[in-house]
């Protein structure tokens, strides 16, 4: 069997050597002993489980959940749903407009004459508004693969493309395929990707805005999913500001091609990104300030 010293040990996990020295001591990895002064730790050993500390939930998500139980109209849930739905579609392409997306959510019905509609932008603003729910819902866990995969069948199910047989709905792409005419992760590499870029995220229990926008582009660069991932993707930052008593954000359709911009340049110039999501949030601030929620 392979060994890992407390250092090694430490290193994998992100934690300090005095930290997992005590964790050898106390008995909490199974398998771990002394030789002489130094811990022999089992390569495969996992890092003991801490007692929760349940983290304060933030006003906004308690609001947020208070008003999807209770079916409230004209809320800071309602508006979110609409606001969110509307804007990450049309990032993508839906050409439904911000009335017909309120009317859908307001009524759950159609409704629109004299004009042609695509069947795939009802279908995927109605599954948006289910994805809404489902990060209020899951808001507090950790993002791991299974959750961001039923964010993707969610969004996804019932679509023209849940219908070919190369579309994965709910799992990793199975073709290659590019975002902005740059290459992405191939769909072999998607996995291993994806579980690298959990476990560097999981790492930390509290994030930073700085952390969370690292993911997304991480993210966007594997290109998981063999379409929808812009818009999962967006739906994680929401939930992963949530999640950390961060105000979200909105990427509206005037900061679109500043939002591209920043993905493009994370890891050069990281400011492009930040500034354009820091305008966003200033954004939101005014929506919660309307409806009085405390946010800070």
């Amino acid at each position: 069997m392979e060994y890992l010293s407390a250092m090694q040990f430490a290193e994998k996990f992100g934690i300090s050597e005095r930290t997992a020295r005590n964790y050898c001591a106390s008995g909490k990895i199974e398998g771990a002993f002394l030789t002489g002064k130094t811990w022999n730790i089992p390569a495969d050993a996992v890092l003991p489980q801490r007692k929760a500390t349940r983290k304060p939930m933030s006003p906004l998500l308690a609001m947020l959940r208070e008003q999807k139980e209770s079916h409230l109209k004209g809320g800071i849930y309602h508006r979110t749903q609409i606001d969110l739905t509307y804007n990450s579609n049309h990032i993508e392409g839906s050409r439904l407009t911000h009335d017909q997306t309120r009317y859908i959510f307001e009524t759950n019905t159609i409704g629109i004459a004299g004009e042609t509609l695509n069947v795939d932008d009802i279908v995927e603003t109605v599954n948006h508004f289910r994805c809404i729910d489902f990060i209020i819902d899951h808001a507090e866990e950790q993002v791991t693969e299974s959750l961001v995969k039923q964010l993707h069948g969610l969004l996804k199910s019932g679509t023209s493309d849940s219908r070919k047989e190369w579309f994965a709905v709910g799992d990793y792409k199975k073709l290659a395929n590019e975002v902005g005419g740059q290459e992405t992760c191939s769909p072999k590499e998607v996995h291993r990707q994806m579980k690298a870029l959990l476990s560097d995220y999981n790492r930390c229990r509290r994030k930073t805005l700085a952390e969370i926008l690292d993911f997304h582009v991480r993210f966007e660069r594997i290109h998981p999913f063999q379409d929808g991932n812009g818009r999962v993707g967006r739906l994680l930052m929401f939930k992963e500001c949530l999640a950390n008593g961060i105000v979200p954000f909105i990427i509206t359709d005037d900061l679109k091609l500043f939002y591209y911009r920043g993905l493009q340049e994370w890891g050069h110039v990281n400011g492009f990104l930040t500034d354009t999501c820091l305008t966003a949030q200033d954004q939101f601030r005014s929506l919660l300030d309307y409806f009085n929620v405390q946010y800070e």
